[in-house]
């Protein structure tokens, strides 16, 4: 039998050293009962009372492509602590011919079997429960005393002595900086474009984004409250934000929250982090002004521009820009012969990459031609003291490189060329007009443009995919505004 083994720490109480073990006990399990082991699945420091667990997940989905028979696990706690999940998805390896085993807990295939499978998921879910009850018991008392309950640090702080938040004064500026901003009128996205630009990142290292957002803007730690479950303590951490900025905020959101949706979704900048001058190769950001009328216009506009220093190109209308560029990709990728090249390099990368694969089979081959050799030749009478011994190594042999192409196999998935055509030509068909498309056709193909007063500079994220654009091409095929447009001054 084939198996794989999946491997699991949870973040209460286990640590890393605890997975080598698991693997250790696995692997003693399979050899002594001649199981071969063809790969690993390893969640960490993530709890078996849901089942979303992404290696989890990939290891249910690998189960369909009949590449193992054995889910290998050091105790069935490891699978799953949730008897509805453990039933639903050992139901589901089940239909794709796959069983799971324990190695520590002695388990019988006989109804009695069924009965201490049963009873031990049950211990293992009274015993999550119980955890979780103690666990809480702790965290409440540690939030009576102002303590960090862990989860993550906000930005603007740091975790200091007795587990409790300090103002981090590096960070803590920008945390005022941004709630004044909003505060004022400017939209989340131009926040974030602006922070992105100036390659400031949150408190993961990471470029900011507009759903971490609202769960900043809404945490009452910035005013000094703490709150843990149904324990409120003002003044539990130091403050940074003022009162009457935070309600400010408060009362602006919730007002976009009641705005129709459709005049949110204007201000979703597809091209942002795609989008760059071509004066000072500067990032173009998202922007919005508002005319006489009281209509509110959106842009494009350099990042230096905007902020003064030195560049003088003219902002670009948000929608125009857009639209140009979802037509010219759609025209200059989506033909078939443009197709078939995309996909024909697609495949020849992985035959590139992929070097492992193609000798393994070779080996499999000469493995294959070796053994049916020594066969013809004892058909023929032809054997001598060292036949029986060579036909065991190239048995042996061939066994361990069938293995060998399976964790390969299982490692990396090998697409067609009919399977790469057949994706890309699913964009051939869409509504040029729908947001949604257009978000699919940029963020799938489009790698960067450059914006020039008298052209576009396309790249695109395949092999050659450069091309340029005169105005006077734009012109003829949509009209333009692209030259001489910049944002009226708010009223």
């Amino acid at each position: 039998m084939k198996a794989v083994i999946y491997a699991r720490y949870s973040s209460d109480s286990q640590r890393e050293e605890s997975i080598e073990g698991q693997i250790r006990e696995c692997n003693e399990y399979a050899e002594r009962n001649g199981i071969t082991i063809i790969g690993t699945y390893i969640d960490r420091a993530l709890s078996a009372k849901t089942a979303d667990r992404p290696e989890f997940q990939r290891l249910i989905k690998d189960s369909a492509k009949g590449i193992f028979d054995v889910v290998l696990v050091w105790k069935l706690d490891r699978f799953s602590r949730d008897r509805y999940d453990s039933a639903h998805y050992k139901h589901v390896l089940k239909q794709n011919g796959v069983k799971v085993v324990s190695a520590k807990e002695n388990i019988s295939d006989g109804p009695e079997g069924i009965i201490l499978e049963s009873m031990l998921e049950g211990m293992n879910e009274y015993y999550s429960a119980e955890l979780s009850v103690k666990i809480h018991r702790g965290q409440k008392e540690n939030a009576l005393k102002g303590k960090n309950n862990g989860g993550g640090i906000p930005l603007g702080y740091l975790l200091g002595d007795e587990q409790k938040l300090n103002i981090d004064p590096q960070t803590a500026p920008l945390v005022v900086e941004i709630f004044k901003r909003y505060s004022e009128g400017e939209t989340v996205r131009s926040i974030v474009d602006d922070l992105n630009s100036r390659n400031l990142k949150t408190k993961r290292n990471r470029p900011f984004s507009m759903n971490s957002f609202n769960a900043l803007l809404k945490n009452r730690k910035y005013i000094g409250e703490y709150q843990y479950q149904d324990v409120i303590i003002p003044g539990g951490v130091p403050a940074i934000v003022p009162e009457d900025l935070f309600y400010r905020v408060q009362q602006r959101m919730e007002k976009n929250k009641r705005a129709p949706a459709r005049a949110k979704a204007e201000d979703e900048f597809l091209l942002t982090t795609k989008l760059f001058c071509g004066q000072c190769e500067r990032m173009m950001v998202g922007e919005s002004g508002t005319s006489r009328t009281k209509k509110v216009h959106y842009y494009y506009k350099c990042g230096n521009a905007k902020r003064k220093k030195g560049c003088t190109k003219k902002a670009v209308k948000k929608n125009w820009i857009e639209r140009v560029a979802v037509l010219m990709t759609v025209n200059r990728v989506l033909r078939d012969e443009e197709i078939d090249r995309i996909a024909n390099d697609l495949v020849a990368m992985q035959d590139r990459e992929d070097t492992m694969l193609p000798v393994l089979r070779q080996q499999l081959a000469d493995a294959e031609k070796g053994i049916e050799n020594m066969l013809n030749a004892i058909q023929q009478g032809i054997i001598t003291a060292s036949t029986k011994a060579r036909l065991e190594e190239l048995e042996a042999q061939k066994s361990d490189l069938e293995v060998s192409i399976l964790q390969a196999q299982l490692q990396r998935p090998r697409y067609s060329k009919e399977l790469v055509v057949n994706w890309i030509s699913q964009f051939k068909y869409g509504d040029v007009n729908s947001r949604e498309y257009q978000r699919r056709i940029i963020d799938t193909f489009v790698n960067s443009i450059y914006v020039f007063d008298d052209r576009l500079v396309f790249t695109y994220n395949f092999k050659g995919g450069t091309q340029t654009i005169t105005l006077k091409d734009i012109e003829e095929a949509f009209g333009s505004d692209l030259v001489g447009m910049s944002p009226p001054k708010k009223s």
